[in-house]
């Protein structure tokens, strides 16, 4: 099973943010204590740590699944490579997407599973996948998917409620009756690398539910130009605030900057493998601020005078083009890197500063 075999410790000498801890059973209980301290780390930093999410036999055996798969021979892995025009779900090879403004391909490989065709399993909604996904699909993947989607779920409540928002409104805008974006990602990073795996971005859709055992993971505090690691955890999940939410909440959550780099020290000798579930709205959800159904939505948006959260994007457009702009046959130059940005472009202005923290 990759990454629990016997590795090198984090680093005590690396520079890293402390993310608050979050106890998921105590959020479902209704803890106050606990509900407040999920709410300031997704209106501040949008990062956090889940504890007692009571995923982790489906997260070890995803583990399986990508290191299986991803070790496939190249050719057959290229049959599911997604492509050019902005599709998400499938394989991605490494060097097929670039991770700066000047144009340096990133250095892993993943593959995304649809939620969609875990949930019509064995009939495909969107694509098909690797023998090794298709002989793990019940007793893996979608168990995986499953309670991914709950954890998730179950935030959104909380969320929706601390808004202000009527009961079931983020819930119908990602509902199952139509087609979504929502994915698990299995990424495989090749040891001794000096570059980043996934550059600087905000995450394209509502929520994220991340495990890994190897640092990598940086974030960027908001007012600041420094990128941080966040040191990984056993058995605790990373969350975070994705562009979706950001911008139906009218930016009081927020969606922060973060990039995948080369584990620190000693780690750095090993493949990493991280596992993730992106929740993302359903396709034809305009990505807007919920204004009309929330006090706290309208005077944060009233706060915004250049309405820079109201995208007039659909959720699935939004996901589209910023894939579609950061693969390496559709760059053109620098602006295609600006082109791919989420809700962070607002304050990513063309700076000397921000090409420094891109590059």
């Amino acid at each position: 099973m990759p990454g629990l075999t016997k590795l090198p410790s984090f680093p005590a000498n690396v520079p890293t943010h402390s993310l608050v801890v979050v106890d998921y059973q105590l959020l479902k209980a209704g803890h106050k204590d606990e509900i407040a301290k999920l709410w300031h780390a997704a209106t501040h930093l949008g990062f956090w740590y889940l504890s007692n999410h009571g995923v982790d036999r489906e997260v070890n055996a995803m583990f399986d699944v990508g290191a299986e798969t991803l070790a496939l021979p190249m050719s057959e892995k290229m049959k599911y490579e997604q492509g050019d025009n902005g599709d998400s779900f499938g394989y991605k090879a490494k060097g097929m997407i670039v991770t700066d403004l000047n144009g340096t391909r990133d250095t892993v490989e993943f593959l995304n599973i649809a939620q969609d065709d875990a949930m019509s399993w064995p009939q495909p909604t969107h694509c098909t996948y690797p023998s090794t996904v298709n002989a793990r699909m019940n007793d893996a993947v979608i168990p995986f998917i499953r309670k991914s989607m709950a954890v998730n779920n179950t935030l959104l409540d909380i969320f929706e409620r601390l808004l202000g928002l009527p009961r079931g409104s983020l819930a119908q805008l990602h509902a199952m009756d139509e087609a979504c974006g929502s994915e698990a990602r299995i990424v495989k990073t090749p040891p001794n690398q000096n570059s980043a795996g996934i550059g600087a971005h905000t995450d394209f859709g509502t929520l994220t539910f991340l495990h890994n055992r190897l640092g990598g993971l940086q974030v960027m505090p908001p007012g600041t130009q420094e990128w941080l690691y966040v040191k990984p955890v056993p058995g605790y999940a990373i969350c975070n605030i994705g562009d979706a939410l950001a911008i139906f909440s009218g930016g009081v959550l927020r969606s922060n900057l973060h990039r995948v780099m080369p584990p620190p020290g000693e780690q750095s000798r090993y493949e990493r493998y991280s596992v993730a579930f992106f929740t993302r709205p359903k396709d034809t959800v305009v990505l807007r601020p919920l204004a009309e159904k929330s006090v706290m939505v309208a005077e944060a948006a009233a706060k915004d005078p250049r309405d820079e959260y109201t995208s007039g994007a659909t959720a699935g457009e939004w996901t589209a083009r910023r894939i579609r702009k950061l693969r390496v046959r559709n760059r053109k130059g620098p602006e295609t890197w600006y082109e791919s940005k989420g809700t962070e472009h607002q304050s990513l202005k063309h700076t000397p500063e921000t090409i420094r923290a891109t590059a």
